[in-house]
């Protein structure tokens, strides 16, 4: 089993940046692909970004549009995501998943709890 813990979450103005975290543990020795996605009034679960183990080409939402950049540090075992621009759209709740980078929810196999973003106007 892998547990994934997302941190970093919190309420910010329009045009701010954050930073989520999320610390996997147990079998991290998997070399599991990661991903990120988000829950918001419109989409129930939408792909936001995903890297694979190996940090190589990485995958993002077509609503990114280079705001966002997705990084991982295989040492400390936790995966980043550097919101930059926030828009009030972005509001939701990021969830970490790992297991894929496919940018459908269901081809992941472990979740996070999930880390609430609030973006004001």
């Amino acid at each position: 089993q892998v547990q994934l813990v997302e941190s970093g979450g919190g309420s910010v103005q329009a045009g701010d940046s954050l930073r989520l975290s999320c610390a996997a543990s147990g079998r991290v020795s998997s070399r599991l692909d990661m991903g990120w996605f988000r829950q918001t009034p419109d989409y129930e679960r939408e792909f936001v970004a995903s890297v694979p183990w190996s940090g190589g080409v990485t995958y993002y939402g077509d609503f990114v549009t280079g705001r966002f950049t997705i990084s991982r540090d295989n040492a400390k075992n936790t995966m980043y995501l550097q919101m930059n621009s926030l828009k009030p759209e972005d509001t939701g709740v990021y969830y970490c998943a790992a297991g894929s980078v496919s940018s459908w929810h269901g081809d992941y196999d472990y979740w996070g709890q999930g880390t609430h973003v609030t973006v004001s106007s």
